[in-house]
Parts: structure tokens; sequence; C-alpha cells
């Protein structure tokens, strides 16, 4: 399959964490495929498969005003279990976008918050919400059009 060829963007000389530019990748996966980068992409993969999950992306908004206890996160986020809040809470932090403090009392209590990093990411996730929300409706129809024929 042929790939279609790009114009060059002002990023293309930005290096990736994998060391190569957005150039160089995009011209690696125009003359060798998409496999050829695989290792350099990576690092990136990893990462927006964690921030672009339905929870990870609920509790980042949700903790964006200021720390909250655990229940009140469950309770806020409708649909989510006991199980998945904790291992969305612990992968949060594990990549540094929420920090976990407990307070020693009886019970101890335990606070989540975003870092720094996870307030950076409010915005992307808020542009994005943005453009779903406004777009909605295209995206409606899209899928109409796309059953329909299917039916056909």
């Amino acid at each position: 399959m042929d790939v279609p060829i790009r114009r060059p963007t002002s990023r293309d000389n930005e290096v990736t964490q994998g060391g190569l530019s957005h150039g160089e990748i995009f011209a690696r996966i125009e003359k060798d495929g998409v496999a050829s980068v695989a290792e350099s992409c990576r690092p990136v993969t990893d990462i927006l498969s964690r921030i672009g999950d339905k929870w990870s992306v609920m509790v980042v908004m949700y903790l964006g005003p200021g720390a909250r206890r655990f229940n009140e996160i469950r309770r806020a986020i409708n649909g989510i279990s006991q199980r998945m809040l904790t291992l969305t809470l612990r992968g949060l932090e594990r990549d540094g976008l929420v920090k976990r403090t407990v307070t020693p009392s009886i019970p101890p209590r335990v606070d989540y918050e975003l870092t720094p990093l996870g307030q950076s990411l409010r915005r992307p996730i808020d542009a994005l919400g943005e453009w779903a929300f406004s777009h909605r409706d295209e995206v409606d129809a899209a899928r109409a059009r796309f059953d329909a024929a299917k039916e056909d």
C-alpha cells in the first residue's frame, strides 16, 4: 500500500524521546512502513495508552480543582468500580501524574491530587473534549452513513 506524501511541518525538526525528529519518523514510515519506527514510538504509545483511557481522563479532569479522597472520586465518576479506580490511580501515580498523600489518623486519610505534570495534561484533554463536543454531530452522521452502507 502506498503511503501518501505529506508536507513538511515546523515540528519536523523537533527531536522525539526516541532520538528521531518528527520528520525522520515520517520519512522512515514513508520508506519502510510503520514497523520500522515502532521501537522509537514505543515510549509515546505507552504514555498515550495510559492517558487515553476513559477512566484516566475522567480522574485527571475531576482532580483538576484540587485534592480528593478515594470515595469522593468513586462517587463522582459514575460506573467506575473500586478495583478499576484503584488501578487507575496507581497507574497515574506511577506515571507521575497523581500524588497520593496519607495522613496518619484513625482511620488513615488518603488524598489524591494532580502533580504539576498532571495539571499540564488537563489542557490537551480539555481541547480533545471540546473537539469531540463540537464535532459530535458530524461523527454521528458519518457513523450513520457508514452503518447504512454496510447494510446494503
